[in-house]
């Protein structure tokens, strides 16, 4: 016994030399060796001193087994079970449908963990906590990356219905990704039923929320001016705009010749040009009218450029304040003259030739007019601002674009120019005319903001075009309203909502793509007129309901009209517009009607989104404002 004990007190090497110099001393080494090994492993009369604590748990974790047995218990179980334990007031978490174009980040992880946050207390608190999460799954974000999937194919030559089956698969793969990866973030909720913007019956909702607006006064169409993206073929929304601060752009200053009757008007004598700057080059084949501010002062100069250059002279109409900014630009040597001071109101009424087109155009008043910059001039181009598209309303003005849907000139803008892309060659184009034509006074390249399409990352146009519009400055007395009802945090997030809803007056909801839900509008095939009324709409929506939109694309015109259309005498086509994306999302709240308990007041107790969130479905959210509480 002293010597086992002896031992055990020695290290393993000291123990195993003991014991062989033990059976030395026997004479029997491996025997006894071989015997104390046999006994040690029967009993160790020391076990029973040492207290350890007992465990069913296995020796390894296996959390890889283990972790989804738990987190079902946490979060698909208990979600059924607070509902059917619960004895509290019904809670509803209202979720704003993440993007079904690719793969989770941590924007995503942070926007439904903080949900999960929320959702898990009020269970605490005794409540029926509903949240059913949501996928946006139409747009142009997921067109293109569903064409990015073709190889070596044509994207034009697709018909809509392979580009919408494309689309649909890489949405339905993308939301079941998305769905798994949630789940493994523990976010308890009704996973096994979500909401998707894609389902037949979520889009007929979205069609009845638009055919109440239809019925309201709310949507009309009109040719008017909108970003327009020529890397996408689409109109865009305000919220679908980033700027780029090192945007370079041309400007130049071009004289505009005015017409014999209208120099002898102001008394001028000889070349009398009225000068006007632009930064957009490529828009002055779309002149037709120079704008003048009322109150401010011109003045009309005489220029003699330094007698080497030949130059027998000229005159040059100008504003007052922008003289000295003007005289710098002359070549050098050249010597100026005042002939006479006139003010806007005496210019009312000249006409002159427009530069590129030769197209005689007025000089009108206009009130937006200053004198911080330029000439003090402003050429108009209806078709290719909002500013200028308004103007040219009240004067009466063609509202003209002669650029196509990919950012090109037409045979419209001349035979030169045709086919060339508006910011990039067709821009120099139009300077080398300008140059040639000896009215190119001007022209420098300048650093500045300028709008992107926030999906293509490339820049876009203002472009006057045939779109659908809401009127939301009709609903902002309501919304503004609804606004005092809803708690928000941090409060300054009031401040910038109240803001948007202010300063937004119309939304173009309308885009040129195929993956969406369909403007169920037809149009006389005479007249162009087109045909949208309840009655018409409503026979769309039933059949969407049963088909979904697949079936604008699917069925003929006549398939689609309601009954009382197919017989009146007219021929119709359908259109082929679908509606922005953020209408689809702004709808989300439709759903709602069929799980909140309350009959009235806000069906949501709860939203929670990032603030570009906020600003980019505000318009969608403005129509029900009054029904939802937001945070």
């Amino acid at each position: 016994m002293n010597q086992t004990f002896a031992a055990l007190q020695l290290g393993p090497a000291k123990r195993a030399a003991a014991r062989l110099a033990a059976g030395a001393q026997t004479g029997s080494g491996s025997c006894r060796t071989q015997s104390y090994a046999t006994e040690a492993k029967k009993k160790n009369p020391y076990s029973h001193t040492i207290k350890l604590p007992q465990t069913e748990f296995p020796l390894r974790a296996d959390a890889a087994r283990r972790e989804k047995q738990f987190r079902h218990r946490c979060t698909d179980a208990l979600y059924e079970w607070q509902l059917k334990n619960n004895r509290g007031p019904q809670f509803i978490l209202h979720d704003g449908p993440p993007y079904a174009n690719g793969d989770l980040h941590i924007g995503h992880f942070m926007n439904k963990v903080l949900k999960d946050i929320i959702n898990r207390y009020q269970v605490m608190q005794g409540k029926r906590v509903v949240y059913i999460p949501g996928f946006d799954g139409h747009g142009l974000p997921i067109e293109q990356k569903a064409l990015e999937t073709l190889k070596g194919r044509d994207r034009d030559s697709l018909d809509p219905m392979e580009i919408r089956k494309l689309a649909r698969n890489f949405a339905l793969k993308a939301v079941a990704r998305q769905t798994e990866s949630f789940k493994e973030y523990a976010v308890m909720g009704d996973w096994a039923h979500p909401y998707m913007t894609l389902d037949p019956s979520y889009e007929a909702n979205q069609l009845e929320i638009f055919k109440a607006m239809v019925e309201q006064g709310y949507i009309y169409r009109q040719n008017k001016p909108v970003y327009w993206s020529p890397s996408s073929r689409t109109a865009l929304a305000e919220a679908e705009l980033e700027y780029n601060e090192k945007h370079v752009s041309t400007s130049v200053y071009v004289k505009m010749q005015l017409t014999d009757e209208s120099v002898a008007r102001i008394g001028g004598a000889g070349k009398v040009s009225a000068l006007v700057w632009t930064t957009t080059p490529w828009t002055l084949p779309a002149n037709r009218a120079i704008a003048v501010h009322p109150d401010l002062e011109y003045v009309l100069i005489q220029v003699a450029e330094n007698s080497e250059s030949g130059s027998a002279g000229y005159q040059l109409l100008v504003g007052k304040d922008r003289l000295e900014a003007v005289t710098a630009m002359l070549p050098e040597g050249s010597t100026i003259a005042k002939v006479c001071m006139l003010n806007g109101k005496q210019l009312e009424g000249l006409s002159y030739s427009s530069a590129v087109s030769g197209k005689e155009c007025p000089i009108l008043l206009a009130n937006y007019v200053t004198s911080d910059s330029g000439t003090g001039l402003v050429h108009s181009a209806p078709g290719h601002g909002q500013e200028d598209y308004e103007f040219g309303l009240a004067n009466g003005i063609e509202i003209y674009a002669p650029v196509d849907d990919n950012g090109r000139f037409t045979s419209a803008a001349g035979v030169a120019l045709a086919g060339m892309e508006v910011l990039g060659e067709g821009t120099r184009a139009v300077v080398a005319m300008l140059r040639d034509a000896g009215v190119l006074l001007h022209v420098q390249e300048f650093t500045h903001s300028y709008p992107y399409d926030w999906r293509t990352k490339k820049p876009i146009i203002q472009r006057a075009t045939p779109q659908w519009f809401a009127n939301v400055g009709s609903l902002k007395a309501s919304a503004s309203e609804s606004l005092r009802d809803v708690k928000i945090f941090p409060e300054f997030g009031r401040r910038r909502l109240e803001s948007f809803v202010a300063a937004r007056s119309e939304w173009c909801i309308s885009r040129q793509r195929v993956w969406g839900v369909p403007i169920p509008v037809f149009y006389n095939k005479s007249s162009g007129e087109p045909l949208l009324t309840a009655e018409s709409i409503s026979h769309v929506i039933g059949i969407i309901r049963e088909r979904g939109t697949d079936a604008w694309w699917v069925l003929s015109t006549d398939d689609l009209l309601a009954p009382k259309y197919r017989s009146d005498g007219n021929t119709y086509v359908k259109g082929t517009d679908t509606m922005d994306v953020w209408f689809d999302s702004g709808s989300s709240w439709k759903l709602l009607e069929q799980v909140s308990e309350r009959s009235e007041g806000a069906y949501a107790d709860v939203y929670l989104e990032g603030t570009d969130q906020h600003q980019r479905r505000r318009d969608g959210r403005r129509w029900r404002l009054g029904q939802q509480r937001s945070i």
